[in-house]
């Protein structure tokens, strides 16, 4: 593959990618808002956050075997179609209720560019290669986080929340003519899996027996979680409790995605000198240091915004460091069903993230509540890392960039 051709895949990748990150964001500067026009509560209007990262973790699960069984093309295709139709849907949906059956609907399509976008890159790469394309396409997919909260806070500015479902459609048919045109079938015919669910049962079976496989997931759902904590809880936190606007809030939250990106980024320099696992052990142990750091300081207002934003932007870039490295090491020991893997690893990581959004809200919002949350992930994570994965047992993934042709 030229580094034009790579060029191209990290960019149609990484804008299918996207549609994930901007379906979560987009609307986060409006959740006060919808409380407050739909007569609902904070936790209510978190539930369609949860609502999104269920259908993502769900998707996924579905369309990881559907994906290995009759090629990467039609799924995404399909899925991408059903999150335009559930965006169109929100617009005039009435009630709260309504809105977050849609936003699970939205995360079933948005799951389908997730799962199929991994495996492709599983499809083609492997090893160390994988890590360093998969930190290329997070540069691209990270966009989306920096854009997304920004994007909605200026749609507010001229039009009510429905304007970001309508933002999120049009987004949506996009996409699909991006996948429809730029994106090749990398799953031959040959290498295809068979025997319907059966098989895809045994498939699941087998990596759930895998024990360093499941580690390295639950390792990547937990820091997934500390980010989706983040995620639910900072409007609130930032806008309720700190005070800031929309638009100051776009800026702070975009702020901590640059932070993340650029973890990512400095991810691929680093793997030319260490290894995947020695990357991710470093860097779990600094974001559950960062993660207690976050707790004290939320819990004695010491140190006051500024002391909450620094250790959050810390937190993130060791999820930034962390989550390239997880997916490869767990991805690469299972390549020959490689949608399937991919579709557990994602849905472990929404389920968890679905299960951390509303307990902020549990918890009370506040910036306690999102420090208790932030903090109990990244100590999960390590904690599952040094028990369950066993770095030491984890032994070389390959070094080089190491290609495997397209069919």
């Amino acid at each position: 593959m030229t580094s034009r051709q790579r060029l191209r895949l990290v960019l149609v990748l990484g804008s299918l990618i996207a549609i994930g990150p901007l379906t979560i964001d987009m609307y986060l500067p409006a959740l006060p808002t919808i409380a407050a026009d739909l007569h609902t509560t904070s936790a209510a209007v978190q539930l369609t956050l949860t609502g999104t990262l269920a259908g993502l973790a769900f998707g996924q699960l579905l369309i990881g075997p559907l994906s290995d069984a009759v090629g990467r093309r039609k799924p995404l295709l399909v899925g991408t179609a059903l999150h335009i139709v559930a965006s169109v849907l929100c617009v005039v949906a009435p009630n709260i209720g309504l809105i977050g059956t849609l936003r699970v609907l939205q995360g079933l399509g948005a799951a389908a560019a997730s799962v199929v976008a991994m495996a492709v890159v599983r499809d083609l790469f492997s090893g160390a290669a994988f890590a360093k394309l998969f930190s290329r396409l997070m540069l691209v997919m990270g966009v989306a986080p920096i854009l997304a909260p920004t994007l909605g806070s200026q749609l507010l500015r001229w039009s009510q929340w429905r304007g970001v479902f309508v933002a999120l459609a049009v987004l949506g048919l996009v996409l699909l003519v991006v996948a429809a045109v730029g994106l090749p079938e990398t799953l031959p015919a040959a290498r295809r899996q068979r025997g319907g669910v059966g098989a895809t049962l045994r498939v699941y079976g087998g990596l759930l027996r895998d024990r360093i496989f499941v580690g390295l997931v639950l390792v990547a759902g937990l820091a997934m979680a500390a980010l989706f904590a983040y995620v639910s809880g900072s409007s609130f936190v930032f806008q309720e409790h700190y005070g800031l606007d929309e638009q100051e809030f776009g800026i702070v939250f975009g702020a901590g995605a640059v932070g993340l990106i650029t973890a990512t980024q400095l991810n691929v320099r680093l793997l030319r000198r260490y290894s995947p696992q020695r990357i991710l052990v470093n860097a779990l142990g600094a974001g559950t240091v960062a993660g207690l750091a976050l707790l004290v300081f939320a819990a004695t207002g010491a140190g006051g915004l500024a002391s909450v934003l620094v250790s959050l932007w810390a937190v993130l870039a060791a999820v930034g460091l962390a989550l390239p490295n997880a997916p490869a090491l767990a991805l690469s020991r299972h390549g020959e069903a490689a949608g399937t893997a991919a579709a557990l690893l994602g849905a472990v990581q929404f389920a968890v993230g679905a299960l951390a959004a509303p307990l902020v809200g549990v918890l009370g919002t506040g910036s306690v509540a999102m420090a208790v949350v932030v903090a109990g992930g990244m100590v999960a994570s390590m904690i599952v890392l040094v028990l369950v994965v066993r770095p030491g047992q984890l032994g070389d993934i390959e070094p080089g960039a190491v290609a495997v042709a397209v069919h």
